[in-house]
Parts: C-alpha cells; sequence; structure tokens
C-alpha cells in the first residue's frame, strides 16, 4: 500500500540534494525531512539557500513534512542563548520552506542520574522553544534519543504531562526506545494520546538498527493502533542501515540482488520493508 503521508531522512541516500529527490520520485514519495543539504546541515542555511533548496522542492514536487533539525541536542552545560539563535533559524527555514512542524530534542547531561535541578533547566529550555515556537505559529516535535532527557518513556511522559501542547508533541520512534532497553508495546501505552509523527525505524535487542518489522520495535502493532485510533501523521522513513552487515541474510526475495550499492538502496530496503507492513495493516 502507498501510504500519501510516507517521508523520510533523503540524506541518508545522498548528500545530494538532487539526488535525493530523484530517488524520491522513483519511490513515489511526496515528502522528505530535511537534515542534511549538500553537505550542511538544514540548521546552518542562509536564506538565500533555504529558498534555493523550496525551489528546488517545487521542481521535484516534494514537500518538507518536518524539520530534521539538531535543535535540543546539546548539553546543559553549552551555551544555550548561541543554540537559541540557531533555533530561531531554523523557524526561519521552516517558514520558508512552507513547513510548520520542526523535530527537537531535550538536552543531554554529564551521564549518571538525571537531578532535580537538571530537569527544571530542561523545562526551562524547552518552554523557551515553545514560547518561541508559539509566536511563530510552529510546532515542536521532540523525539525520544538516547542519552537526552526524553530517552525513556516515563521521561517523554513526564515532557508531554508537563508541556504538551498544540504547539510542542511527540515524535515516536521505536528503535530509539529499544536501545535504551524500553519495551516499545509500554511506551506506546504511556504516549500515544501524544504522538503526532512516527519515524520508521526497528532495531534488534542488541541495538542493530533493521528494516521496520525485522526487529523487536513492535514496529506493526504500533501502526496499527496508531491507524486504528484515528492516526493520518507522516511516517518518516530513517534507516541507519548503512552499518548494518545482516542485510544480505533477510529474507526479501530477490529484491536485495535488484538494489543499487548505495544509499539509494538501504533506502529502498526500508522504503519496501515499510510498505509491506502497511500492506498487512490495509
Amino acid at each position: 500500500m502507498q501510504y500519501d503521508k510516507i517521508s523520510g531522512f533523503s540524506d541518508e541516500i545522498s548528500s545530494d540534494i538532487t539526488i535525493q529527490f530523484e530517488v524520491l520520485n522513483k519511490l513515489g514519495i511526496k515528502f522528505f525531512e530535511p537534515r542534511g543539504i549538500d553537505g550542511k546541515n538544514i540548521s546552518t542555511l542562509t536564506c538565500a539557500e533555504a529558498c534555493a533548496l523550496k525551489s528546488k522542492m517545487s521542481s521535484f514536487d516534494i514537500k518538507a513534512s518536518s524539520i530534521g533539525s539538531p535543535i535540543g541536542k546539546i548539553k546543559l552545560s553549552d551555551d544555550f542563548d548561541a543554540h537559541f539563535e540557531v533555533f530561531k533559524n531554523v523557524v526561519s527555514i521552516a517558514k520558508t520552506l512552507d513547513c510548520q512542524c520542526i523535530r527537537i530534542f531535550s538536552f543531554y547531561h554529564d551521564g549518571g542520574e538525571w537531578t532535580c535541578e537538571e530537569r527544571s533547566r530542561v523545562f526551562r529550555r524547552l518552554g523557551k522553544l515553545i514560547d518561541y515556537a508559539k509566536e511563530n505559529d510552529v510546532i515542536l516535535l521532540h523525539e525520544n534519543e538516547k542519552d537526552i532527557y526524553g530517552d525513556t518513556a516515563e521521561r517523554c511522559k513526564d515532557l508531554m504531562e508537563n508541556l504538551y501542547c498544540d504547539n510542542f508533541k511527540a515524535v515516536f520512534d521505536p528503535a530509539n526506545f529499544v536501545q535504551c532497553g524500553e519495551d516499545t508495546k509500554k511506551a506506546y501505552e504511556l504516549l500515544n494520546r501524544y504522538i503526532a509523527y512516527m519515524h520508521i525505524k526497528d532495531s534488534r535487542r542488541d541495538g542493530t538498527v533493521v528494516p521496520a518489522g525485522h526487529g523487536i520495535g513492535n514496529v506493526e502493532m504500533i501502526l496499527d493502533a496508531l491507524f486504528k485510533n484515528g492516526y493520518s501523521g507522516f511516517l518518516s522513513l530513517e534507516p541507519h542501515l548503512g552499518s548494518f552487515e545482516g542485510l544480505a541474510d533477510l529474507e526479501l526475495d530477490d529484491f536485495m540482488e535488484k538494489l543499487p550499492k548505495s544509499g539509494e538502496g538501504t533506502f529502498m530496503i526500508a522504503h519496501s520493508a515499510l510498505c509491506d507492513i502497511l500492506d498487512k495493516i490495509f
């Protein structure tokens, strides 16, 4: 089945944005999650570069589902004022690209148990980001990423119970939860009411990223439950398969032999695995 809101981190295909869009067109994917653009991070683009990207998007009939920004992926001890300036540029880029959503994180610390003081600093920083998002009518999507404050389901729930609003919602990434030792079924039960965006990434118990449905992330179950609850948001492919030596062992018929030996090939594997799951669900 071709779900009409499939997107993805197409910089995993190539750093060249033209090649990214050519492959997305080939797969019939109408959206992308901009992160790496011709070797530059999306957050560093100038106004002129963002306008040029928008023009290229239009020429390939591609739209942005969410900005794959690095906002919040710094330590609490790092300079937040400087980081906030980067964030303001990301918001400007989002507007140029006609994209309302921006992926963010909830900060690293120096390790060990999170303290009450560190939690308070996380909330203050996120509060400032959310206030600016409200002023600019953008939606911040928090991704559960290993080692940030919101890496476990319980801490993601803590963020959502206190900060969830029209401008701050949750990304659910099954593989990231697995890599944090979390049960994705329990994580889904805790967070389903807050999920506004899905990253399609699966993982084995040892942390190895695999195509959706080939790990223990319960991707099919979670997507099925989401759709039954009326979900109509994006499914964003984040393959992370470049270093996966077990690709050749997967039972994908003769599909493997026909794939390009590049990021295009692994992206196509990720897309095919998602489509297989959607065929089962629908």
